[in-house]
């Protein structure tokens, strides 16, 4: 579809992870000629440590695209006479995980071009997508921006809207993004090329933050409304997750849903309610959980029925102890 609409440009990509992948593939598809993928070093990962290729690394093996993968950018000789020689048109940067140095800024006569899985200037930084549900957003989206100096700051290109759904969680709703972001950073590059984009500068007081997550943020913390602990479990998935404690165990909570307020029952937060085999946490501003689906530390994960059954917790019984 694309093929009379544009020359092919010589490009350099710079992306880590499975994100990233739909925008190296689209643009290998359309004819653009990749010169070298530059992606994190292999990483350790799994219980035998074992050195694991980044999704992008994976994707371009595939492709059969030169590879390189070095571990600073910034002051790398080595790197930056390669860069130059190759005189990309554009360097395209998704998720790679390393500060852009000016002189790659400089580089390329379409700069460097990066798609950000967010409507900016809201949720820049590491974890647009976790932090966008996190934060009860019903509609998010893709940007496709110019990088200069600082974090998420540059000139807009061009944005596409995505809904997110009451069920999406951040794994659900990362490969839909990355889909739209991939045609999105293809028109991008068109419309570089025949002129008709017109670089609009962000609105820095509109800005918010998604700083990249910690172990931290998986914390539940009972003392918030239900509806806002619920989004931040669905935003938090795979990685931190949402844990409590038990009875002194870590209690990972994998499914939950906030309750339509009822008269009957307005437990406090933290304390378990248990009625007709289900399990409730009261949480802030006299709101409650239901619990659906737990893992005890050690355990498989479980129905809130069997978690009932198996460990039989006590009507007002506090979790977080």
């Amino acid at each position: 579809m694309y093929h009379s609409m544009s020359s092919s440009l010589n490009l350099v990509f710079c992306g880590t992870p499975q994100f990233a992948v739909p925008t190296l593939e689209k643009l290998a598809a359309t004819g653009h000629k990749i010169h070298l993928v530059v992606t994190q070093p292999d990483r350790p990962k799994g219980r035998g440590l074992e050195l694991v290729a980044s999704p992008v690394k994976q994707s371009a093996l595939c492709l059969a695209l030169p590879i390189t993968q070095p571990d600073k950018i910034k002051n790398n000789e080595a790197f930056r006479a390669h860069l130059t020689t190759l005189n990309p048109a554009a360097i395209i940067v998704v998720g790679y995980g390393r500060i852009i140095p000016q002189w790659m800024i400089d580089l390329p006569r379409f700069g460097n071009i990066n798609l950000h899985a967010s409507l900016l200037p809201k949720y820049r930084g590491a974890a647009p997508i976790q932090w966008a549900i996190a934060q009860g957003e019903t509609v998010t989206g893709v940007t496709t921006m110019r990088i200069d100096a600082g974090l998420d700051t540059g000139d807009i290109l061009q944005q596409r809207e995505l809904p997110i759904n009451r069920e999406d969680t951040a794994e659900t709703l990362s490969p839909r993004l990355a889909a739209t972001g991939a045609d999105l950073l293809v028109e991008t590059l068109q419309g570089l090329q025949d002129g008709s984009l017109h670089p609009k500068p962000q609105d820095n007081s509109r800005a918010t933050l998604a700083p990249i997550l910690k172990k931290e943020d998986g914390i539940a913390d009972f003392s918030r409304p239900a509806e806002e602990i619920s989004n931040r479990l669905r935003g938090f998935q795979p990685w931190p997750g949402m844990h409590t404690k038990f009875r002194g165990k870590a209690l990972r909570i994998w499914k939950a849903a906030p309750v339509a307020g009822s008269e009957t029952f307005n437990p406090r937060p933290a304390q378990l309610h248990l009625h007709n085999d289900r399990a409730f946490v009261g949480c802030g501003s006299e709101t409650s959980l239901e619990l659906i689906e737990v893992q005890l530390e050690g355990k498989k994960r479980s129905s809130a029925q069997d978690f009932i059954h198996g460990y039989r917790p006590l009507e007002g019984e506090k979790l977080g102890d």
